[in-house]
């Protein structure tokens, strides 16, 4: 009987083991694979690139581009159409050899640096890049990222670009996330299905219900504690509306929801919250606690001058229970960047 188990067991070792064997080997190959797709359409991009450039015609560019994608499918199949190569091009202008190399490092595909590649600004792509390193976004969730403005509705893109260029540039290379990273200005909560007259507690309860939906709306690295978090101060009762905490900034997370816009004493009460968790909730290694409030309504100075204050714990955003026009949202948000960022320099003149 005993020898027998000993049989199994080590048959079983011995599966398991091989497993591990095949299963490495194969993750090997994908990662080969994919950093050869990568690198040989980039230099395919950059090798049309040279030849049209050194034309300076953009209609032999497109003739080019057909009549090479005519050629290369009849010897390599339809994965090499002008579309195809089209993104190839804009690859190689878009991106160093080097740059690529640090993609395909980070494990990036194909269809991430055809997605980034297509991003204007310089530094929303940067963000849009580390983000989806730090947080190992899918496509499908670096397409939604990019669809709903998440870079312009962060606090760090109401900086000044140098200052932007900066936190960037820490966060890629010793991987330091601050709030501004991954607080935002508002937050598109339309997943609760709230009717349109709803209270606080309606609010509260839906978010819990769809907790996972809403978590991965603030960010992937929000891991929920509790709701109506009871604190008590001079025999006073308080209650907080959600409480999270967030592993990369090493912070306890208190949300408070509000109807309506923003109003100055909601920052004392939240200051109030903070105290408490800073002296009684904290634990030895975590970093100071940090508040969002969320309102129903955006009165956009107010948020931005909080948003953008790095020295305060409070952090204030607009929630929206349907998705706004996506036209009408960006031009809000660029207004609301101009704002924040004519404050910040005037902040930095009267300092100087």
């Amino acid at each position: 009987m005993m020898k027998d188990i000993e049989k199994t067991t080590t048959r079983n070792a011995l599966f398991t083991d091989v497993c591990g064997i095949i299963d490495n080997a194969r993750k090997r190959v994908a990662v080969y694979v994919n950093s050869e797709i990568c690198l040989t359409k980039w230099h395919v991009g950059k090798r049309i690139k040279e030849d049209v450039l050194y034309n300076r015609r953009a209609e032999y560019g497109k003739q080019v581009v057909k009549h090479l994608a005519e050629q290369l499918t009849a010897k390599y199949g339809s994965g090499w159409g002008d579309k195809s190569l089209l993104h190839c091009l804009r690859a190689a202008e878009t991106f160093t050899e080097d740059e690529i190399v640090y993609a395909v490092r980070r494990q990036f595909s194909w269809t991430h640096i055809k997605t980034l590649c297509y991003i204007k600004d310089p530094l929303a792509r940067q963000f849009y890049m580390e983000m989806c390193r730090i947080e190992h976004w899918d496509t499908r969730t670096l397409d939604a990222r990019i669809d709903a403005q998440l870079y312009e509705r962060t606090a760090i893109s109401r900086k000044p670009e140098d200052i932007i260029k900066q936190e960037l540039a820490q966060l890629k290379d010793d991987n330091t996330l601050n709030p501004d990273l991954v607080f935002r200005s508002s937050y598109f909560l339309d997943m609760l299905g709230l009717p349109d007259m709803f209270s606080e507690k309606d609010l509260e309860s839906a978010i819990v219900t769809q907790l996972q939906s809403f978590i991965c709306e603030m960010g992937t690295d929000f891991a929920f504690l509790g709701r109506q978090k009871r604190i008590t101060i001079d025999a006073v009762d308080y209650y907080i509306d959600l409480l999270f905490y967030h592993r990369s900034l090493q912070r306890l997370v208190a949300i408070d929801l509000k109807l309506g816009k923003f109003k100055p004493e909601y920052e004392g009460q939240m200051l109030l919250y903070l105290r408490y968790l800073n002296q009684n909730e904290r634990r030895n290694g975590e970093n100071t606690p940090i508040g969002l409030i969320l309102c129903s309504e955006g009165n956009t100075e107010h948020i931005e001058y909080l948003m953008l204050d790095e020295d305060s714990p409070i952090k204030v955003a607009q929630y929206y229970t349907q998705l706004p026009d996506k036209k009408l949202l960006a031009e809000k948000l660029q207004r609301a960047i101009a704002i924040a960022r004519e404050h910040f320099i005037e902040q930095n003149l009267n300092h100087k």
